[in-house]
Formats: C-alpha cells, structure tokens, sequence
C-alpha cells in the first residue's frame, strides 16, 4: 500500500495497492456523498499515465449507492466496505 504525491503536490491519490507484478489499484476517499469530476481528475490522470497497468480506479464516498461512472471509475460508500 502507498500514497502518491507529485513533486510540487498537483497530483495525490490516497492509496495505491500495488501488486507483485506492479499493477496497480488506485483508491481516493472523499467525505462527501456526492463524486464529481473534480474528484476524479487525479485517477483519469493516473490511469493515462499507466494504461493496462491500473487494475481499477474507485472512489470511497459517504453515500449509500455504488456504481461505476461514464469514466469507468468505480464509486463505493464505505459502508459497503463493512468498515
């Protein structure tokens, strides 16, 4: 598991999960119930960067509906994480 951060802090994602064969699941929290673009700009831009090599894309929200968005990232409520 590890965190990203850029040089000069434009780009962070919370966690990575990085796998043996280095591919990667990328997850942002957000403690809002809501997911907008905004939200998402730094996993579209991860995914450009890695291609094949990001597994999935998933935001962690406070809402109570899970689904995948026209962009392809996924969108969880943490309580469905059964945290």
């Amino acid at each position: 598991m590890r965190h990203l951060r850029t040089k000069g802090g434009e780009r962070e994602i919370d966690f990575l999960v990085v796998r043996d064969d280095s591919r990667v699941l990328a997850v942002e929290v957000k403690l809002s119930a809501t997911v907008g673009d905004a939200d998402v700009r730094h996993l579209l831009w991860l995914r450009d960067q890695l291609g094949e090599d990001l597994l999935d894309a998933v935001v962690v929200t406070t809402g109570c509906d899970a689904y995948r968005r026209p962009d392809g990232i996924a969108v969880v409520p943490a309580a469905l994480l059964g945290l």
